[in-house]
């Protein structure tokens, strides 16, 4: 792993304002350097669950008087290929939520609770599980190198990276051996994640405990996470850069495809969070146009709303534009807002719902291209 230096200076700044001047003048200058680096060979996107998710917190302040007061979000995942500097193939998994274990964070168990289950049906869509994809493609656990998560939201990682001591609670939903420490599912992989998102456990923030399941962390075996202090580049086209805000260690990931760069992580819910002033969702054009924002917050949790704001900017300039007009900023958002029957008047007017670029290599093949 490579360190960037790009936004040093912008991220060394403590003033907001200031900040984010600094990122308008390095975010080009990101995206030329790393669109020289190379392309990833493969990526693809696989649905797991669409849920709903309060307008107010997908859309901050920007949502209009006529809008519902839920969205819908589609929660996915993505496969990327790329080469390491030796040119090995290396497989990353971006953002695989184990959606089992996820249902149990304290926010949506309260909100499971209150809907009722009829509700629930209808709004709520489970797709296949991260392991059910990778079987249908033919990607083994054991060939994948790395897995990263843009934040810890909802994550319980411990059928991942196996524990350090049994877990009778799985044990009692029969996801795990009774008396002993579970197994990791991935058994190569490290969990690539920046130091201040992990080490803030125990002891995270009120205003986002009820999103985390940080109980869980201390039975998670901890000698396959590497943390990260800086932007690295992980190989050609393929890096992880600081977006803090929404959470105090947020990252993006970002890849570079034969269609452009593009950047992933949940600080915005869709691309038009990213151009709020063109939007066709008249509650976000009416916001910016009123405020001055270029970018809308998915604010669930406001810890450092100007931060979250600089690191949206961040993610902005460092990607290309596509869609359908060639003229959409291309953030892949990890959970996005999707059309839905219940909330025709809060939009969105456009959606990416997934990446693809390039071929896979699964099996016998994956196996000759890994060192």
């Amino acid at each position: 792993m490579r360190p960037i230096d790009i936004f040093t200076e912008a991220d060394a700044q403590s003033l907001p304002g200031r900040q984010l001047a600094a990122i308008h003048e390095a975010g080009p200058a990101f995206h030329d350097w790393f669109a020289a680096t190379g392309s990833v060979r493969a990526v693809r996107t696989f649905d797991l669950v669409g849920l709903p998710y309060p307008t107010e917190y997908a859309l901050f302040r920007a949502h209009s008087a006529l809008a519902t007061p839920f969205v819908r979000i589609t929660n996915r995942f993505l496969v990327v290929q790329f080469d390491d500097d030796n040119g090995d193939l290396r497989t990353l998994l971006v953002g695989p939520t184990d959606i089992d274990l996820a249902e149990n964070t304290a926010y949506f168990a309260a909100l499971g609770e209150r809907l009722p289950a009829a509700v629930q049906a209808a709004a709520v869509k489970r797709y296949r599980r991260v392991q059910e994809h990778l079987a249908a493609i033919g990607l083994r656990p054991e060939d994948v190198d790395y897995l990263t998560f843009d934040h810890l939201h909802t994550q319980d990682l411990r059928r991942w990276l196996g524990t350090v001591e049994p877990q009778p609670d799985l044990a009692a939903r029969g996801l795990a051996v009774p008396g002993e420490p579970v197994e990791p599912f991935f058994p190569n992989a490290e969990l690539l994640i920046m130091r201040r998102e992990w080490e803030q456990f125990p002891g995270e923030h009120p205003i986002q405990q009820r999103w985390f399941q940080g109980s869980t962390y201390p039975a998670v075996r901890t000698d396959r996470i590497r943390m990260i202090d800086e932007d690295v580049l992980l190989g050609p086209g393929v890096a992880l850069v600081n977006t803090p805000g929404h959470t105090v260690g947020n990252h993006t990931i970002v890849i570079n495809t034969s269609d452009g760069v593009w950047t992933t992580s949940e600080n915005g819910m869709m691309p038009e969070a990213y151009d709020p002033a063109t939007s066709s969702v008249p509650g976000l054009r009416g916001y910016a146009r009123e405020t001055g924002w270029e970018v809308v917050l998915n604010s669930n949790t406001p810890e450092s709303s100007a931060v979250q704001y600089n690191s949206m900017v961040k993610e902005k300039l460092m990607a290309s534009r596509g869609g359908r007009a060639g003229e959409t900023v291309q953030h892949f958002c990890s959970s996005e807002m999707s059309p839905w029957w219940f909330a025709q008047r809060t939009g969105p007017g456009e959606v990416f719902g997934a990446v693809t670029d390039g071929e896979l290599q699964v099996g016998a093949a994956a196996a000759a291209a890994r060192s």
